[in-house]
């Protein structure tokens, strides 16, 4: 884990909020001059801290209405089964997420899809992976929070 001072934090903060400000911008934000600001921003990028920069889409404008949280066993847990069945699940543009777990379930999985037809569908296709014993569906009836940004004072304590 890299170390981050007070300013490299209130770079991040900023740019969760805006991926988009300008350099010059952000400089002024956090109290920085231009190049050094720049080179903080190019040192975490490197590092691996800011792994990019993407627009945040509503789901419901493009057409994908229904978030499905998915319960995945497996039948074994061998190191071959969870490697071959998270290739596949990365392989699926509808998982948006997919988490090894403890507890009850392997896997947890969300999923978008346009409607329910389609998620039967990608059911129907998805238990053709090797090794899937059970899947339990929760579908989502709407966002409470939906976040992106990091706590970052969290992480500072």
């Amino acid at each position: 884990m890299i170390s981050l001072d007070a300013i490299d934090r209130r770079i991040l903060e900023r740019l969760q909020r805006d991926g988009r400000l300008s350099n010059a911008d952000l400089a002024e934000q956090v109290g920085l001059s231009s190049s050094p600001c720049w080179r903080r921003v190019k040192a975490l990028e490197e590092a691996g801290v800011i792994k990019g920069y993407a627009a945040q889409l509503d789901a419901k404008s493009v057409g994908l209405s229904v978030n499905v949280f998915m319960s995945v066993s497996l039948s074994t847990q061998v190191e071959k089964a969870l490697k071959d069945f998270e290739r596949a699940a990365a392989e699926r543009p509808e998982v948006m997420e997919c988490y090894l777990m403890t507890g009850d379930s392997d896997y947890l999985l969300r999923v978008v899809v346009p409607d329910l037809e389609a998620y039967e569908r990608f059911v129907m296709d998805f238990t053709k992976i090797p090794g899937i014993a059970q899947i339990r569906s929760s579908f989502a009836l709407r966002p409470v929070k939906q976040a992106t940004a990091l706590p970052l004072t969290a992480s500072a304590r």
